[in-house]
């Protein structure tokens, strides 16, 4: 088999870029190690930035995105039972969109899938030939049976586990890590959001995150230890604990309900350079990882699908490898950025089990020059609702 660009990976990064490229007459294959229906069952974050929002409407797959994606103006900052808001439109001019990751995956299949797009499932032995030769190829098993797939260039969409980044010699790539002393325990269920914008809290019991799927489906989050399992929180003293770290107000609002998915999530924050060896290129998880506290995690993706797609679309209809070559510099730069501000808003928001009392006063002091600071509330709006790419 012959393509031009194999895509590794099926999840949102990999079909948004396979998807882009098609309607550019540009050939894609995109292999998934797992079955359509699991990648479609995994639940993930879903505050959309403009510039990803730009990027499925060119991809022609934003029309149930504006339907019932929920526009967020802005949100909510607590500390204890001091909250106050960041307008995003009044200090940026952009809102943001929440839309599940599940729901834009399903946008994304769908279109594949209308146009015809080669998508091979449950592959295994997925290994990388060439990559630093001008004839790269994939060799890949599906159901026993080895094939292989010559093509001009190979993106690796694989997420942080994948065989992309394993496929760069150590010699070629550093990588750049941080591991937080706290884990993220969170739940889904089938209740009203406690208010109509998220809410991030700071509490002496540590973080919390209210959020939601849709008007009917809540997401919410605690800031809990690493050691700690699913099994050592039940749904009662989950919502007990919820209630004590956000503010009285909104905890007597709170509709509380059986849980429908609950699950703890450790959070670090990686880069890996460069995201580019030879024809293969990296996007998504498999070149960096971000806390979740600052929604980055799919935005930071589909800005590297973006410079990616600029850079091939570039090659093929101009004959220039500029914009390939240029991509790990151009993606790195605004990738160190959201993974700044992520670090920062994660600082802010979070209790560290070896803080001191003069960071504890820092923590307090940072949090009350940003509620009263127009400057400071500009900068984080800035960066929240994704910056330029």
């Amino acid at each position: 088999m012959k393509t031009q660009v194999v895509i590794i990976g099926g999840g949102p990064s990999g079909l948004l870029l396979s998807q882009l490229l098609d309607r550019r007459g540009i050939e894609s294959v995109v292999l998934e190690r797992k079955t359509k229906e699991y990648v479609l069952g995994r639940i993930r974050a879903g505050v959309l930035e403009r510039g990803l929002v730009g990027l499925m409407e060119e991809a022609g797959c934003a029309d149930r995105l504006h339907a019932e994606g929920i526009v967020h103006d802005g949100t909510l900052v607590s500390h204890g039972d001091d909250m106050f808001r960041i307008d995003f439109t009044e200090l940026t001019g952009t809102p943001v969109i929440v839309y599940g990751q599940t729901e834009l995956t399903r946008d994304l299949y769908d279109a594949r899938e209308k146009a015809g797009g080669r998508i091979e499932f449950e592959v295994d032995d997925v290994t990388i030939h060439g990559a630093d030769t001008d004839a790269p190829q994939v060799s890949y098993s599906v159901g026993g049976e080895t094939r292989r797939i010559d093509c001009d260039f190979i993106a690796g969409c694989d997420g942080f586990h994948g065989v992309s980044r394993q496929a760069i010699p150590l010699s070629v790539r550093t990588e750049y890590e941080k591991v937080y002393p706290f884990g993220w325990l969170g739940i889904l269920s089938q209740t009203p959001p406690v208010h109509d914008e998220l809410i991030y809290a700071n509490s002496e019991r540590g973080f919390a995150l209210c959020s939601m799927r849709n008007s009917k489906l809540s997401r919410y989050y605690i800031q809990c230890s690493l050691s700690d399992s699913v099994n050592d929180w039940t749904d009662e003293a989950f919502w007990q604990e919820l209630k004590r770290r956000i503010p009285a107000t909104m905890a007597e609002k709170l509709v509380t309900g059986p849980s429908i998915e609950k699950s703890i999530a450790p959070l670090r924050s990686f880069v890996t350079e460069p995201m580019r060896w030879g024809r293969l290129f990296l996007c998504g998880d498999a070149a960096h990882i971000v806390p979740p506290t600052g929604a980055k995690g799919l935005n930071t993706a589909a800005s590297d699908v973006h410079y990616l797609y600029d850079g091939l679309c570039e090659f093929y209809k101009a004959g220039s490898s500029a914009g390939i070559d240029a991509y790990s510099e151009r993606a790195l730069n605004r990738i160190w950025k959201a993974e700044r501000f992520s670090w920062w808003f994660s600082s802010l928001m979070h209790r560290y089990p070896d803080q001191s009392s003069f960071d504890l006063k820092m923590q307090v002091s940072e949090l009350d020059f940003l509620r009263s600071n127009k400057a400071a509330q500009t900068a984080m709006a800035q960066n929240y609702v994704g910056l330029p790419y």
